[in-house]
């Protein structure tokens, strides 16, 4: 009767020992889990912006989502790309909601205070459409006493300069649209003067239109960068390495003169 007794404690004390083995083991799915979400690189983006980004079918494709993707590959890490609203980009990278933001992106005092930029990798020019008949014939007549109201795509440097530079100074209204192409069509309809945008996307959008036309003289001039977090510098360090690579290769420019023609 012992012998049966104490070979049931055996047994039990060994089905306890392997029930605590199996928790251990359970945990190890979790934690490759965790790892496997470490190689993936978010990019959040403005997918309303060609030839920088803009869908081709339903991926999102142009300048930026091909650079991103060379970096993630010189970082062993997968992009993956996600397309939100212009100005709810440095928030959700200030949050921690996404790894980096590209989407044209000018380097600005304002948003050197919410977020860091990486080495700039594109220069922008901000320019002004009008009708073929407006009497806008230079940027200069922006800054006159006519008081015009001036379409921007929300969160952009259009609508940041033409805020500071004339709705501020009481020259004139800034009227406000989610999309690029919704404050074109305002134009189209006479609900606004202009449109200030970057110059790509104005080609792309007077080249739709008989009756658009791009002021000769630039609005303004920019360089392009990569927003990250700013206790994110790690992240920072790496992209730059990966840009200063793709510069010296010639990569970048190789993608660069893919969607934009030189002139």
């Amino acid at each position: 009767m012992k012998k049966i007794l104490t070979i049931a404690l055996c047994l039990m004390l060994a089905l306890s020992f392997a029930a605590c083995g199996g928790n251990t083991v359970t945990e190890n799915p979790t934690d490759a889990t965790e790892e496997a979400s470490k190689l993936v690189l978010t990019m959040a983006t403005n997918a309303e912006f060609p030839p920088y980004e803009f869908y081709d079918g339903e991926v999102v494709v142009g300048i930026d989502a091909e650079v991103a993707a060379v970096i993630a590959e010189k970082l062993g890490m997968e992009l993956e790309i996600v397309d939100t609203a212009f100005d709810s980009i440095i928030p959700a990278i200030v949050a921690g909601k996404y790894d980096m933001g590209m989407a044209g992106m000018t380097v600005t005092e304002e948003r050197l205070e919410e977020v860091n930029f990486s080495t700039s990798y594109a220069k922008g020019v901000q320019v002004v459409i009008v009708a073929a008949d407006s009497d806008i014939k230079t940027v200069d007549d922006l800054f006159g006493d006519k008081n015009y109201t001036i379409g921007v795509q929300t969160g952009t440097t259009g609508d940041l300069y033409s805020t500071w530079d004339i709705e501020d100074e009481g020259l004139g209204t800034v009227s406000r649209y989610n999309k690029g192409a919704d404050a074109v069509e305002a134009l189209k309809v006479g609900k606004v003067d202009c449109v200030i945008i970057d110059n790509e996307p104005a080609k792309a959008f007077v080249a739709d239109s008989e009756n658009l036309v791009i002021l000769d003289t630039a609005y303004a001039e920019e360089d392009y960068a990569i927003a990250v977090a700013k206790d994110n510098t790690e992240l920072l360090e790496k992209i730059n390495t990966a840009l200063e690579e793709l510069m010296a290769d010639g990569t970048l420019q190789s993608i660069v003169d893919k969607y934009i023609s030189a002139e």
